[in-house]
């Protein structure tokens, strides 16, 4: 499937689902077709492909699409931690996403977070300001992001979020599941049990996500 291909799950209100990597893809399509995991209210899975420039092509073009225009915007996949203590499986919610373009603020972080608590129980959800990178971060760049105030990093969700919000107003969010962190740099994904902990997690998120969705619908008092 080409890096800017993605997968509909039909519904009336949109929500656009943006991943980089195969094996994201992979592990939220499994999670579509899991027993009690279907897709609510619709979304369409989309694979970026990796880095912050393949990302804001990718999401750019998709929410160019018919239909799109009020389409929410979630960023997910992996991402390295930046706090000690963390470990992979651990979730992430972006209360705002930063890269050098600028920053976004996330919409209903805390209930994205609470939704998660309930679709993996027994994981810590993070919640805190994600920035963005342009390669893999390793070794003491972690500390160096981390004092900026970021507790994860990740090559793609700034991006996405600057994107989706650039030509207007519309909920976005970001939520990653860490695969390495300062205690447990991994060297690449899927071959060591922290990149098998994430792929899991990742599995189970997509009911959280529809969860949030269904909330942005609901009207306000």
């Amino acid at each position: 499937m080409p890096a800017d291909g993605g997968d509909r799950a039909r519904g009336p209100d949109p929500l656009l689902v943006a991943c980089a990597l195969r094996i994201e893809q992979a592990a939220l399509r499994s999670s579509c077709r899991g027993p009690g995991h279907g897709p609510a209210g619709g979304h369409v899975l989309l694979r970026t492909g990796m880095g912050p420039r393949a990302a804001e092509r990718s999401v750019g073009r998709a929410l160019g699409r018919p239909g799109m225009d009020l389409a929410a915007v979630l960023a997910t996949g992996f991402c390295a931690g930046l706090v000690p203590g963390m470990h992979p499986g651990d979730l992430v919610v972006a209360e705002e996403t930063r890269d050098p373009l600028g920053t976004v603020t996330c919409t209903g972080s805390a209930l994205l977070a609470e939704a998660l608590a309930r679709a993996v129980p027994g994981r810590t959800v993070h919640r805190g300001a994600l920035t963005g990178s342009d390669h893999v971060v390793r070794g003491q760049e972690r500390a160096q992001l981390r004092a900026t105030g970021a507790i994860a990093v990740d090559m793609e969700s700034a991006a996405t979020l600057w994107t989706a919000t650039r030509g207007g107003g519309r909920p976005v969010a970001a939520v990653r599941v860490i695969v390495d962190a300062p205690e447990h740099e991994l060297v690449r994904i899927g071959t060591v049990r922290g990149g098998i902990s994430a792929f899991r997690v990742l599995r189970a998120v997509l009911p959280a996500f529809h969860e949030w969705h269904r909330s942005l619908l609901l009207p306000r008092r």
